[in-house]
């Protein structure tokens, strides 16, 4: 999901650049931005985005009008951010065929969680499986298969391997993998994410002492193999 192209619209520089930080930290490297209602019709006409993040107060053409004339020849996914939370603002959202409305102030958590929603149900993934040296990894069932044994993974196990996965081959730093378990505020928890990656690669590995598909990357955080295909 973290490859599909996300267009952020918004007449608040600030706010844009805001919002760009928010998607890259997570880890969704495709992003366009739009400061007008023009130019976020042009874009989505030229470039095709998977899901677009649309404000609705913008001076000449607002998000609702963006809205409706995207909605005559397109069912891209929209999620709608308004400075005005009442509720006929929302169901006027709705009406026009947004996906979901999130109001203004808003944490970046949530916004994640709403777009992943979002993209989920337009874009449901097959089965994923992650093929190690060791093991195989499915994510959908949560559990490590290695040979005829299974071993399930806790949740906190699963959400640093699929931010691991999704990154596979890169770097994910520490604090990134801490921010995946705790929110903003994860600063203290390297020791708890240590014992963490010990688990996993208890798990995963044939040698967890010598790790080669969960490997530390000294000074910047840990890398995921996967194992190459024919192998």
């Amino acid at each position: 999901m973290k490859e599909k192209l996300i267009l952020l619209v918004d007449d608040d520089r600030e706010l844009l650049e805001l919002l760009r930080s928010v998607f890259e930290r997570a880890g969704y490297r495709r992003l366009l931005t739009a400061v007008s209602g023009r130019e976020a019709l042009e874009l989505w006409r030229e470039k095709k985005p998977d899901l677009i993040v649309l404000d609705v107060m913008m001076p000449g053409m607002d998000g609702f009008s963006v809205l409706r004339e995207i909605r005559r020849g397109s069912r891209v996914p929209v999620l709608m951010l308004s400075a005005r939370s009442e509720a006929e603002d929302r169901i006027a959202g709705l009406e026009c065929g947004a996906d979901d409305y999130l109001p203004k102030p808003f944490l970046p958590k949530e916004l994640l969680l709403r777009v992943g929603a979002i993209l989920w149900r337009a874009y449901p993934e097959r089965h994923r499986t992650a093929k190690l040296a060791a093991a195989t990894v499915d994510l959908e069932r949560a559990e490590v298969r290695r040979g005829e044994e299974r071993l399930p993974l806790t949740a906190r196990e699963l959400l640093l391997f699929e931010k691991l996965y999704e990154n596979a081959g890169r770097i994910v730093t520490t604090g990134i993998l801490c921010e995946t378990v705790c929110g903003e505020f994860w600063q203290g928890y390297e020791t708890t994410l240590s014992t963490h990656i010990r688990h996993l690669r208890e798990k995963i590995e044939e040698h967890p002492s010598k790790p080669v598909s969960l490997v530390t990357v000294k000074g910047l955080g840990y890398r995921l193999n996967l194992k190459e295909e024919g192998l």
